[in-house]
């Protein structure tokens, strides 16, 4: 399966995540990458594949969220290291610059790393989303450190404007402990 695009689904109710899951799965040809319950007793539904599955299985499981829907997003031609980042960690080289921004809600903070891996030469170390956080979601990812900061800059800029930020840092040459609790 080409998993191009992903689209994510996020619910009031941990039963309408199950419901949700389970329509958008059979209505698209894709795959679930994340289905659980998160901080605040939300629930999100996470799926990649190609454009029109993704795009199909997400307004399914928009229907069939029964108004428990928060927020929903497709994102097509994802670059791939979100992805990858997606619930774990890479290893860091021990000597590059770290970029971190957090954001108040998963969706925003998906499109923040996205824009952030497309707008520089940047690694993705990890992105986070919503466990044991509050709701909130962050991402880690490092390289040089101009193109650290051109990377930060442009996924702020998506989290602020969406009313999101709470906070973000390019640290130029962290301690090596730092890393160590990075990955």
């Amino acid at each position: 399966m080409t998993e191009k695009s992903i689209g994510l689904i996020e619910l009031s109710s941990v039963v309408a995540g199950f419901l949700v899951a389970d329509s958008a799965l059979k209505a698209g040809n894709v795959r679930l990458v994340l289905s659980r319950s998160i901080c605040s007793g939300k629930y999100m539904v996470l799926l990649a594949g190609d454009a029109s599955g993704v795009k199909s299985a997400v307004a399914a499981g928009a229907e069939a969220a029964n108004g428990c829907l928060i927020d929903s997003i497709v994102i097509t031609s994802i670059h791939p290291d979100v992805i990858t980042a997606l619930g774990r960690t890479n290893v860091a080289p021990p000597d590059g610059a770290l970029g971190i921004l957090e954001s108040f809600n998963v969706a925003t903070l998906i499109r923040a790393a996205d824009a952030c891996a497309k707008s520089a030469h940047v690694q993705l170390l990890e992105v986070r989303v919503a466990m044991a956080l509050g709701g909130k979601a962050f991402v880690t990812m490092t390289g040089d450190v101009a193109a650290v900061q051109t990377a930060v800059a442009a996924g702020r800029e998506i989290i602020a404007d969406a009313g999101m930020l709470v906070n973000a840092a390019v640290i130029t040459r962290p301690h090596p402990d730092v890393y160590r609790e990075v990955v």
